[in-house]
This record gives structure tokens, sequence and C-alpha cells, in this order.
């Protein structure tokens, strides 16, 4: 429990200030993060002494010209341009002629494309969200904070149905039913305070919809990492594991949100 506080601490004295600060220093850090984020997934049990240095290199590389291309302090899209996007697809394709197949296969070279374009989609879009209303980006991270807080807390308390006891046996409905509320009607709240507070029923289905959202990307990442036989993505966080171990659900609400609120 202590390393997990003295973890936690660590988060927040790196992250809020970024947050607050923004521009480049806060672009900087969410390459960063989609790097260390890469590496993990390139480090996975099924893959790991598989990918050659090179290969793992360029792709890190790759992602981090991908999270800064047609990007300026100022002035950002989530435009994902094609012709750099073919480019990181035959940088990783064409080396798998070269290497022996027990080295680097056609397969590694999928998933390390997979990775890189997901990754780069979620690290866009902080960079979008933060540059276009910070309050935004708050409100998404503190629906991943409340649902898994609140679900962690009630669940503990009154939880009696797993509800996926194959992926995360400690999950129950109890605990992910309350999450959902509690996280979506604190959110919403949140929204209503620092966004404004009109259509504040869309909100709502908004924060739910976000909620469930997170709690899938958290089943999505234990599911990866029972697959591969392990506890943490990495041990470089104190008491929390790896950088996917703390993001899992914030990836996929953040993701989910720059689909629904096209919509709502």
């Amino acid at each position: 429990m202590k390393m997990r506080i003295i973890g936690a601490i660590l988060v927040i004295l790196v992250s809020v200030p970024l947050l607050l600060i923004g521009k480049m220093p806060f672009i900087i850090a969410c390459g960063v993060l989609g790097a260390f984020s890469l590496k993990e997934l390139m480090e996975l049990k099924k893959h790991h002494q598989k990918i050659p240095n090179f290969m793992f290199i360029l792709s890190i590389i790759l992602l981090i010209l991908f999270i800064f291309w047609e990007m300026d302090t100022y002035i950002f899209s989530l435009y994902l341009d094609k012709e750099f996007f073919i480019f990181t697809f035959l940088c990783l394709v064409f080396p798998t002629l070269f290497y022996k197949r027990e080295k680097y296969q056609t397969s590694d070279a999928i998933y390390l494309f997979g990775c890189i374009l997901f990754l780069v989609m979620f690290c866009k879009s902080l960079i979008f969200l933060r540059t276009d209303n910070v309050y935004i980006l708050w409100y998404l991270i503190f629906i991943a904070i409340f649902t898994d807080t609140f679900a962690f807390l009630i669940g503990s308390v009154i939880g009696h149905h797993k509800c996926s006891p194959r992926i995360s046996p400690n999950k129950t409905w109890e605990g992910s039913i309350a999450g959902t509320i509690v996280g979506a009607l604190l959110a919403t709240l949140f929204y209503a305070i620092k966004i404004g507070n009109k259509n504040i029923l869309n909100i709502i289905i908004l924060s739910i919809l976000l909620s469930i959202a997170g709690q899938l990307g958290d089943l999505f990442f234990s599911k990866v990492k029972r697959e591969n036989d392990i506890k943490d993505f990495s041990h470089l966080i104190p008491g929390h594991g790896g950088i996917l171990d703390r993001i899992d659900s914030l990836i996929f609400i953040v993701l989910a949100y720059m689909v629904l609120a096209g919509i709502m």
C-alpha cells in the first residue's frame, strides 16, 4: 500500500503540472507517454525477444514522428497524414523480407503497425483536447478516476456477482454499476460547473457511455495481460505497474469521446 501511495503521488506531481502548463511541454509528454506505452506492448511475453532491436527502435521513432506530424505549438488537428500513414506501414513491413522467419515476421509487422496507430490516435486526441478545451480533458480524466475508484470501493463492500471472472475475477456487477452511476454523476457535475449546463441530459448520457467505455478498456487490457501471463505491463510506476496499467480505461474513454462528441 505504501508503494502504491508513493506511485500515485508521483503520477500526480508529473501529470497535473503538464496539464496546467499545456502547449509544447504537454505535447512532448504525450510523445513520451506513447513511446513508453509502445515499449510495454512490444515487450509482452508473446513478442518479447522476437522483435529485433532495430525494429524496436524504428517503431518508437515512427510513433513519435507520427504524433508530431502536421502539428505546431498553437494549431493542432487530428488529421492523420495519409503519406506518413503509408510510410509507417512500409517501414515496418519491408524489413520482413530481409529478417529470418524466427526473428521478424509479417505478423510482427502488422502487430507493430496496429499498436502504433492505436497509440497515435490516443496521443493526438489528448493533445487536441488539451489545445481545444482543457476542461473537457479534465472531465474525461475524472470519469476514469471516479468510475475506477467507486467501482473498487463499492464492489469491495457489496460486490458478489462476478461480471467477467475469466478476465478480471475481482470485478463485480455491483461495483461496475455503482462506479458507472457515481462516476457519471460526479463528472457531469464538473462538466456543468466548468463547461456549461446546456443539454444536461445529453451530458449525463454521454458520461454514462464513457464510463462504460472506460470499464471495457480496463477489461480489454486485463485480457491482454491474462493472455500473456503477466500481472502488470511493467514496473515503471511503484505499486501501480506500467503506463498502460494506469491509462487503460482513459484510452478508451478518450477515443470513445472523440466519436460520441460528434454524434450527440
